[in-house]
């Protein structure tokens, strides 16, 4: 029989669920234009059976070229970079450190930014920003076996010293490039948005995303053995080093996937994680589906604000610093009140 923790996360989970189902299709009517509930379900209706055709055509054009795609990467992306931060944070045993730790996301910035800069068409952009993320990674790794280090914290210093590099070869190219064009296309793009998502990125990005959240939720137990310490972990007869390397070339092709497509988008690998362990606890097996709903849900909602506040879209990596660094500095107060 299941113990009262035990259905009390499951309960969690399933408010999550609910929430979840609740704010995505609440998304659909969110816009500059307005679709009825009618409307709405008809053309879903539509999809599936014959119908007879009494709404606007335009509706449909809204609904699944426009509106379905975006809001289908929000979730993806959403859960996508949140689970990769809590990856990071349980096997680096870091609370502190997010996604973008080991320089996927600056590589991943570099490569959008020299296809922008060459004016290159946005498939290139997608493909060298998803090819440089990969590349920034690796070369973290080579480093890290060359150098023969014995820790994470120097992994972790080397992944800043990396996108710390990427980060000036952009600023490089930022200075360099045409300040009419090509400066504000690389600045808009490194906001982060998701208003030139399309349905061909929703099938280029969303499998890469879900094939690097797979290993980690198959191996979400052993994420629980990794955060008792290497050591520790290898006496219960976890390969750690093998383990390591699968998540984090998972948690890798997640954040390169997610850059490629959405531009960087700050704070959510890093808040929900923090939000997720708070309300269901710290064991994997219930804190990462937890985490999953709770970004999907977090960059939904961040993306509906984004396209119905103003008259001109806000750039969603703007709002979710906003919405993101006071959620975070509030759980530190509150964990610095426990610990008081």
């Amino acid at each position: 029989m299941q113990s009262t923790l035990e259905k009390r996360k499951n309960a969690i989970l399933l408010i999550l669920g609910l929430l979840f189902v609740a704010i995505f299709i609440l998304s659909f009517f969110l816009g500059k234009y307005p679709i009825t509930f009618s409307d709405f379900f008809q053309a879903v209706i539509a999809q599936f059976a014959d119908v007879p055709h009494t709404w606007d055509s335009q509706i449909d054009t809204i609904l699944f070229n426009i509106r379905f795609p975006r809001i289908v990467m929000a979730v993806v992306i959403g859960a996508g970079i949140s689970v990769a931060g809590a990856t990071y944070q349980a096997l680096f045993q870091n609370p502190m450190i997010s996604q973008d730790i080991l320089g996927a996301s600056q590589g991943a910035a570099f490569g959008a930014a020299i296809a922008l800069f060459f004016s290159l068409n946005y498939s290139l952009v997608i493909g060298l920003s998803f090819v440089f993320g990969i590349i920034a990674v690796l070369i973290v790794l080579v480093l890290d076996k060359i150098l023969k280090n014995q820790t994470t914290l120097n992994l972790i210093l080397i992944g800043m010293l990396v996108g710390t590099l990427f980060s000036s070869a952009i600023s490089y190219l930022k200075l360099v490039g045409d300040p009419l064009n090509t400066l504000p296309a690389i600045t808009y793009w490194l906001m982060g948005s998701l208003s030139s998502i399309k349905i061909t990125n929703v099938y280029s990005a969303v499998p890469l995303i879900l094939l690097g959240m797979l290993p980690i939720f198959l191996l979400r137990w052993r994420l629980n053995v990794m955060t008792l310490g290497e050591e520790e972990a290898a006496s219960l007869g976890v390969n750690t080093q093998l383990i390591r390397l699968i998540l984090i070339f998972s948690a890798t092709l997640i954040t390169a996937a997610a850059v490629s497509v959405s531009g960087l988008i700050g704070w959510v690998g890093l808040v929900v994680p923090h939000f997720s362990r708070l309300i269901i606890g710290n064991d994997n097996r219930h804190s990462l589906p937890a985490t999953a709903l709770t970004g999907a849900i977090f960059l939904l909602i961040v993306d509906d604000l984004a396209r119905t506040l103003t008259t001109s879209e806000i750039p969603i990596g703007i709002l979710t610093s906003f919405i993101g660094a006071p959620i975070f500095l509030s759980l530190i107060a509150r964990n610095s009140r426990r610990e008081v």
